[in-house]
């Protein structure tokens, strides 16, 4: 048969109901297992392959209004289906099944429309919330109204804040970038709030390594502190504490491994052997202090505040400002004598800083690999020593006697690393 009469008979679109029976399936697949709901499999592929054609329809005949003409139709098959039975509770077919069939049309339509592909895609996402109703009820039963605020700062900081602030260098040194100073901002707070979310979400229930992994993706000076307080008030909690301050050290380097990765990717084969044989050393000590842990020792959840805050996040970024001036005023001033003392000295209270800073530098072309790697590791081992002094003065002798095992070993692996550069 020829061709063009193929053609003529519209074959050449059979693909597309193809694609939009698949999709009005898998959807109308899931929608079929809800006694309740009044549209299942055929209703969902009837609906999906109409979608289609009103397409087709108002392409082959120029009439857009065709498409609005469906989605009226659809809506109003709906409305009818529930009028016919107002008082019949079971079988309500609910909002969400009501808004699945308008979705469906809508998708149908995509495919005639070229958008296969996102058609898909977007089927399969609307079939995974479907589906797990009961677990994404379950997760935001559990969230509280902090835990909303958290996840509500966050979104203010990365779509509404980063969006305005202009992409251009400033100040001295062109050192100063507000787009980028905050987009550090967004992604310091971004990790902190993975592991404030995973520590509250976990709880208790997997022990020790995770609290200290999600506490030291949080905070991991807030962990050393107060895990100090309860190795010093509870002898049972000894080698509990000494093991989550350790394994929540050890998370550090991950954490600016991480970081430098979206950062500066090409400071990581320098970068890569420092934090991680610092890491290695570190991992055995821990294990070793796991292993000792009693198994019944009760597990204390530590409260952080919200990485997302607004006035953390200022703060945060404020701190990254100086330390980026500083750090490039210096090095102008005495080499990188004069970074790695801005390392040390701003490594006490916060490592991500000084990271980004040297990391910012490093793209600007103001530092070689060496300096880059150096400033980061030294504003790590200052901040361990920090840590340590806390665990002394908080939880006490024999408390930092078993602390000190592990940041010994982190601290030799990552000299062994630099001296190795």
């Amino acid at each position: 048969m020829d061709s063009t009469l193929l053609q003529s008979n519209g074959i050449e679109a059979l693909p597309q109901f193809l694609t939009s029976l698949a999709i009005g399936l898998l959807i109308g697949l899931e929608r079929e297992r809800k006694q309740s709901a009044k549209a299942g499999l055929r209703t969902f592929a009837l609906v999906t392959l109409f979608g289609t054609m009103t397409g087709l329809l108002s392409t082959r005949t120029g009439a857009p209004w065709l498409l609005i003409a469906g989605l009226v139709a659809v809506a109003g098959m709906i409305v009818a289906a529930y009028l016919n039975n107002p008082d019949d509770e079971e079988n309500d077919p609910g909002t969400t099944t009501v808004i699945a069939l308008l979705l469906s049309y809508g998708l149908g339509a995509m495919v005639w429309y070229g958008l296969s592909t996102l058609a898909v895609m977007l089927a399969i996402g609307i079939t995974v919330l479907l589906y797990f109703k009961p677990e994404l009820r379950g997760i935001s039963q559990k969230l509280t109204r902090r835990d909303l605020v958290a996840v509500l700062q966050f979104a203010v900081l990365t779509f509404i804040v980063l969006p305005i602030l202009p992409d251009q260098n400033y100040g001295p040194y062109e050192a100063f970038n507000p787009h980028q100073a905050w987009l550090m901002v967004v992604l310091i707070s971004g990790v902190s709030l993975a592991g404030y979310a995973a520590l509250h979400v976990v709880g208790t229930r997997y022990g020790a390594p995770l609290l200290g992994i999600f506490g030291g993706l949080t905070s991991s000076t807030a962990t050393t502190l107060i895990y100090a307080k309860h190795g010093k008030s509870n002898q049972a909690m000894l080698n509990l504490a000494a093991s989550v301050i350790v394994i929540a050290s050890m998370i550090l380097p991950l954490r600016l491994l991480a970081v430098s990765a979206v950062v500066a990717r090409g400071i990581m084969p320098s970068l890569i052997p420092v934090l991680a044989i610092g890491l290695l050393f570190g991992l055995v000590v821990a294990l070793y202090n796991w292993h000792k842990m009693d198994k019944a020792t009760e597990l204390y959840i530590p409260e952080t505040t919200n990485p997302a805050e607004l006035h953390t996040a200022i703060g945060f970024g404020l701190l990254y400002v100086a330390v980026l001036l500083v750090s490039a005023w210096m090095v102008d001033l005495a080499g990188s004598q004069g970074l790695y003392a801005v390392a040390l000295a701003t490594g006490l209270t916060d490592a991500d800083a000084i990271t980004l800073s040297t990391l910012r530098l490093f793209n600007l072309g103001q530092l070689s690999e060496q300096q880059t790697v150096t400033a980061i590791a030294l504003g790590f081992l200052s901040n361990l020593a920090f840590k340590f002094g806390m665990v002394v003065f908080i939880g006490g002798w024999m408390l930092a006697r078993q602390v000190a095992i592990g940041f010994g070993a982190i601290a030799c692996g990552m000299l062994a690393g630099l001296f190795a550069l």
